[in-house]
């Protein structure tokens, strides 16, 4: 053989091999896209006018400020335990002494004497839990994914829209001061800003030091709108000791000092938020999905009321993303395009004396931005989609897939994954709090009912997607354009001057309206057992793989137990409008009839 030849059947096999690493590391390592739309205050996040409270005041963008400023303390690898406050168990007898407990008094003491004012909550973090992730999470409101774990030692700007863009946009002075991460995150973005190098791990004090250096006299200036530290002592601490040890104590207590210093200096107009980035192991490590590794602490304080009520006994759970869309409403601003996470309501209230009505209706507002902001992306897919389709009922494959899609991100959105350990455990014990008795049946059904929600409520709600074509159209009698002149030829034809209502043609064509029921719910089927067959063949390859038990299987009985839903739920959407459509159209003979008579 000659050379040539050999050399080419070689290329060609290892590009076949190649070409299977690929395919594979394609569904194995999930990628994601970021989007470059922004958010911005001249585009309200959907159609109509904005909601109470967001018009007539100075600086009001989707809804008026709350705030002017804001100090976000970032205390890298700040476990919630570390910070939740200890009570002993049993009377009489002190509470575990263990190094990294109690030592952030001060949050204990905030909490007790100005309960209004002060808030601890359980971040709830998406794996992976390596920094930069958490610092995308905790800027976009998006989640990462595991490929992106690669990159925390190799950070790129962030392209997508985030909170330092906001920012920046709305002319906010942003000081930053520690770990040189963000540096590479946001070039540029700061107005001033004091980089630390974060790579040894060893070393517990440089980065930490350094800030406090600048702290408290950048605070005392007032040049800034934002002041953010991101410290990283707990965490080297960690790494290098492990949480049970007594350097971890005395980084702990550096940080309770910290924040002590800080709500002395703060205006009533700045809320202080401190905040953990991520969880650690028991040996100080962190990047996994692990209980301890995704529980992280949350802070909200004010010197101003800013809770209606009293924190409850058990700190609440929230996602960590749910901080991106609570910060840039509380502060004027847009919520990032990409965000997906849940607005904390509360916040909005106005503080223990305001009306409860003028509460109520605040939180309302902030949840309806919110929601319409995370359907933005329905309405980017369905942009393309051209008015004028095939048929009096055709539905384009686009808008069918965007509803599906829709599907699936309402059950992120929502705080559910497709993990046994993520299953909603409480929701059986809604409207009953003193149990079930010995009734099984009724729990599992309240438990079920809010993991698949929205595959029902969306597969429920498809055959809706038929009066896309109508929708599209303008609200009321259309009228047919006349040449000039042509006057008395309209008055001669008055039958022509309008076009029929959605109604009367859905009546026109009875035939084709139930063929096109079926083919959107052969499509929408289609979808659904695309999605089903993928993840079938991802658990069948990787079915050797060591976490074939902890996520492929899993993954796999969601989906089929999803898909299963999914059917039941279309086929009842369906049934119910031939049942609507089968009672118009007795009414409309009735009508037709007595007409004649």
């Amino acid at each position: 053989m000659q050379k040539a030849s050999v050399l080419l059947f070689l290329a060609w096999v290892c590009f076949v091999f190649y070409a299977g690493i690929a395919l594979f590391t394609s569904g194995f390592l999930l990628t994601r896209l970021e989007l470059t739309n922004y958010s911005s205050c001249q585009e309200p996040p959907g159609p109509g006018s904005l909601p109470w409270g967001s018009q007539g005041k100075p600086g009001a963008c989707w809804m008026a400020s709350r705030f002017s400023r804001v100090v976000l303390v970032l205390v890298d690898a700040l476990r919630f335990d570390f910070a939740q406050p200890q009570h002993s168990h049993v009377p009489g007898e002190p509470p575990v002494s263990l190094p990294f407990l109690g030592k952030l008094s001060s949050l204990q003491r905030i909490l007790e004497i100005q309960p209004h004012h002060a808030r601890l909550y359980r971040s709830q973090v998406d794996p992976p839990t390596t920094t930069m992730q958490r610092l995308k999470a905790l800027t976009t409101g998006s989640l990462p994914t595991f490929i992106d774990a690669g990159s925390n030692f190799a950070s790129h700007a962030i392209v997508e829209d985030n909170l330092i863009k906001q920012l920046t946009s709305a002319g906010r002075r942003v000081v930053f001061m520690g770990d040189d991460t963000w540096k590479d995150l946001f070039p540029g973005a700061f107005s001033k800003a004091f980089f630390f190098p974060s790579f040894n791990v060893r070393d517990l004090d440089t980065v930490d030091n350094g800030i406090l250096e600048q702290l408290y006299p950048t605070m005392d200036s007032g040049e800034w709108d934002v002041l953010i530290a991101h410290f990283l002592g707990v965490d080297h601490c960690g790494h290098k000791h492990g949480p049970h040890h007594p350097e971890m104590a005395k980084k702990l207590s550096q940080m309770d000092q910290v924040i002590q210093g800080l709500v002395e200096r703060l205006e009533n107009d700045t809320l202080l938020v401190v905040a953990g980035d991520h969880g650690m192991t028991t040996n100080g490590d962190h990047g996994g999905d692990s209980e301890l590794e995704v529980s992280a602490a949350l802070f909200l304080y004010s010197p101003t009321a800013l809770f209606p009520s009293t924190p409850p006994e058990e700190p609440e759970v929230i996602p960590q993303v749910s901080l991106v869309p609570t910060l840039a409403l509380l502060l004027g601003l847009p919520i990032p395009f990409g965000n997906i996470g849940e607005v904390m309501a509360e916040l909005f209230s106005g503080g223990e004396d305001s009306q409860p009505h003028s509460s109520a209706l605040a939180q309302a507002s902030a949840l309806h931005l919110n929601a319409q902001q995370s359907f933005l992306l329905l309405h980017l897919l369905a942009a393309g989609i051209p008015i004028t389709t095939p048929g009096p009922f055709t539905v384009p494959w686009r808008a069918v897939s965007a509803w599906a899609l829709m599907a699936t991100q309402t059950f992120y959105s929502t705080g559910h994954q497709p993990v046994f350990p993520a299953i909603h455990w409480h929701a059986a014990f809604v409207g009953f709090p003193e149990g079930h008795g010995s009734c099984t049946w009724l729990p599992a059904l309240l438990v079920g009912a809010n993991t698949f929600a929205s595959h029902l409520l969306f597969a429920v709600g498809c055959p809706l997607l038929l009066l896309w074509p109508f929708l599209c159209e303008s609200q009321g009698l259309r009228k047919r354009q006349q040449p000039p002149g042509n006057e008395a030829e309209a008055r001669v034809r008055p039958e022509e001057e309008e076009e029929p209502l959605m109604e009367m043609r859905l009546r026109d064509a009875p035939h084709h309206f139930y063929a096109a029921l079926l083919q959107l719910g052969l499509k929408y089927l289609f979808i659904l057992g695309v999605q089903i067959l993928a993840c079938a063949l991802a658990a069948s390859i990787l079915r050797r793989h060591l976490m074939v038990w902890k996520v492929f299987a899993p993954k796999f009985i969601f989906e089929a137990v999803g898909f299963i839903v999914s059917s039941v739920g279309l086929l009842l959407g369906i049934a119910l409008v031939m049942r609507v459509d089968g009672a118009v159209s007795s009414w409309f003979r009735q009508l037709f009839l007595a007409q004649q008579r």
